[in-house]
């Protein structure tokens, strides 16, 4: 297994016991892109990806000594525990309790739990499910699991943004560098987690050619259809080729219409299953006017178009 994985999607390496653990427990799927590279921060040796933080625990064995940061309980998601009479039977097929933190797992997130590593990457569950702007989510100490019934099998189930989300909340209060998001080279070599990295040397991309990919079709949802004028908004987008595969590596932009002026994003290109997405600031736009996303993307000589739109309403 290599020791050093580079991704131009975001510009940034992920290396020794972090690529370690992001590729034993799910990679781009589970956790998303990295945010960062690995830096330091009150001691501890850390590195966020769109998901997660993971955190290096030197004075843990192994294979405890990479965990991830306990997001769900640092961003203030955690809820009250459920009543006595709202706890399943100890033999429920589809639904677990936990005593640690009174609450439980369920149907197809517990399925997911468990497939993904369970109380290990997750922690304890801090919440019970929940309806959060028309989608179904599950808080736990370490992650968010959502509902995406317009998914196909098995991409029902993803990890919420709880990184991107925790980075957000920490360059707004001034807690981040934010030259840490800056794209970084690649580097070569990958020591153990640590406060030394020889950053100066860029390898030599290997140019992949493209496969024969004929014509494409597109698809674009937005997280929230109705939304709050301040706060972040998520698109979505699925790439898939002429025989509905989905397409890696396909070049993704979008304009959103407002009614004072266009705002053009840039969005990393779609990952080994076709999907891409990207976080942006709603900007506080006038209420009751529905913004159009148009969505442009390109692979080789092929350009594809979709549209979605949301509604700013309090």
């Amino acid at each position: 297994m290599p020791t050093i994985r580079y991704f131009s999607e975001t510009g940034h390496n992920v290396r020794g016991e972090f690529l370690e653990f992001f590729e034993a427990h799910g990679g781009l799927a589970v956790f998303g892109y990295p945010l960062t590279d690995e830096f330091t921060q009150d001691d501890r040796h850390i590195q966020y990806f769109q998901k997660v933080r993971m955190d290096w625990h030197p004075e843990f064995p192994e294979p405890y000594n990479v965990q991830l940061g306990l997001l769900g309980d640092e961003l203030g998601y955690r809820k009250p525990p459920i009543s006595s009479a709202e706890i399943p039977p100890a033999n429920h097929p589809q639904r677990r309790y936990y005593p640690q933190t009174g609450h439980t797992v369920s149907f197809a997130f517990l399925t997911y739990f468990d497939e993904h590593g369970g109380l290990d990457i997750f922690g304890y569950p801090i919440t019970e499910f929940l309806i959060e702007r028309g989608r179904i989510v599950q808080y736990f100490q370490r992650a968010c699991l959502e509902w995406h019934p317009e998914n196909p099998h098995p991409y029902k189930v993803q990890l919420g943004l709880l990184g991107e989300i925790d980075v957000d909340q920490k360059q707004d209060g001034k807690k981040l560098d934010p030259t840490l998001l800056d794209p970084q080279p690649a580097i070569l070599t990958s020591p153990t987690p640590s406060t030394t990295s020889d950053s100066s040397a860029s390898p030599t991309a290997t140019p992949t050619p493209l496969p024969s990919v004929t014509a494409m079709d597109v698809s674009a949802s937005v997280k929230y259809a109705i939304t709050g004028r301040e706060g972040y908004q998520t698109l979505y987008v699925y790439v898939t080729d002429q025989q509905g595969r989905g397409l890696p590596g396909a070049q993704v932009s979008f304009v959103a219409h407002y009614t004072t002026r266009d705002r053009a994003f840039s969005v990393p290109p779609t990952d080994t299953t076709g999907y891409t997405h990207h976080i942006f600031n709603v900007g506080n736009p006038l209420p009751g006017y529905i913004i159009v996303i148009d969505v442009t993307v390109t692979y080789g000589r092929l350009t594809a178009t979709t549209q979605t739109s949301f509604l700013p309403w309090w």
